[in-house]
């Protein structure tokens, strides 16, 4: 992704939110212009736009060549789409969470003037989806295929949250229902459809293509999302802080993690019992108890060892795909990825 189309990227933020702050469907006066416009800027561009910007990286490499001015509006803005639906999940998230910090600033619900005003500021983000949608993309013969995918991976991704927050009721810690296929559910619902099938299908669905045909790249993408998620369980715990740009919790926070996961599998009884009494303690003795158990079932081993199976694993079926342009995007999703350090 060069510079330049990352520029170009956030130019048609801009030129997005302006369209949405003076949308003719509400008769907006200045606060609540003044408003949108602060809850977008605080909660929509923070991230590293991973998301949006390999939409258009996507649809450069199965188009082959040089993008139009338009092409690059559309990809841009269809990545948007996505970034604008990460938004709103993370607003709830973090309201859910009773989360404190996001992208290294306070979250939008924890600012005095925000409060629980950030529920709605959600809703308002999701509807934003289908306005963009609607405005750039209602002529298209693909509009209506977009706005399917993207009701369709919402309701897989607030499915998994919801499988996510009731398996990690705090009221009834019971590390018994942790299991690798329940840790595989919530993260191919919770993460993988949006984070990684949805900006392909976008580029896909722009491109031409008929998403019916490319069941196999979806089952990569999730595959791909699912080694994703096991890379950031592994990371909450021995990535440095410095590098990930946060404090990994998921132990104190009783987490479905990867890792605990495997720790189930490995222990003895003993060991077993040395989790279930310190795994979701806020105090930090319990969790170094837990961290020292890690380390002495060489977790991290583990980790690399499920790490470069998965990768050839994804590899394999990768270069099974008749199209080469089609292995080129899968090719460049799974080169970001690998043996990443935040």
């Amino acid at each position: 992704m060069t510079t330049d189309l990352k520029s170009k990227f956030l130019q048609v933020y801009d030129t997005l939110k302006s369209e949405l702050i003076n949308d003719p469907a509400f008769e907006f006066d200045d606060d609540s212009r003044q408003w949108v416009e602060k809850m977008l800027d605080y909660n929509v561009p923070g991230g590293k736009l991973n998301r949006g910007l390999s939409v258009v990286d996507s649809y450069q490499l199965l188009k082959g060549g040089e993008l139009t001015e338009e092409e690059i509006f559309l990809s841009s803005a269809l990545g948007w789409c996505v970034e604008w639906l990460q938004a709103y999940f993370l607003v709830l998230d973090d309201i859910m969470d009773e989360s404190h910090t996001r992208r290294g600033q306070p979250c939008w619900f924890r600012l005095p003037k925000v409060g629980m005003i950030a529920a709605n500021d959600g809703i308002i983000l999701r509807n934003h989806v289908p306005r963009i949608l609607k405005k750039h993309f209602r002529g298209k013969p693909y509009y209506i295929d977009l706005v399917d995918l993207f009701n369709e991976v919402e309701f897989q991704t607030a499915s998994g949250q919801m499988i996510d927050l009731i398996t990690t009721l705090v009221g009834e810690k019971d590390l018994s229902k942790y299991s690798l296929s329940i840790h595989r559910r919530i993260v191919q619902y919770k993460t993988a459809y949006y984070s990684f099938y949805l900006p392909v299908a976008c580029a896909l669905l722009m491109f031409g293509e008929d998403l019916e045909k490319h069941v196999e790249v979806k089952d990569v993408l999730v595959e791909m999302g699912t080694y994703f998620q096991v890379q950031d369980d592994y990371l909450d715990c021995f990535g440095a802080p410095e590098v990930i740009g946060k404090i990994g919790t998921d132990i104190e926070d009783f987490k479905c993690s990867w890792l605990v996961v495997k720790a189930l599998e490995l222990a003895n009884e003993e060991q077993k019992k040395v989790l279930h009494d310190n795994y979701g303690k806020k105090d930090p003795a319990s969790v170094a108890k837990v961290k020292e158990l890690y380390h002495t079932l060489n977790l991290q081993g583990v980790f690399e060892e499920y790490e470069s199976k998965s990768y050839e694993k994804l590899i394999t079926s990768i270069e099974a795909h008749p199209s080469k342009a089609v292995q080129a995007v899968l090719k460049s999703f799974l080169g970001k990825i690998y043996k990443r350090q935040k």
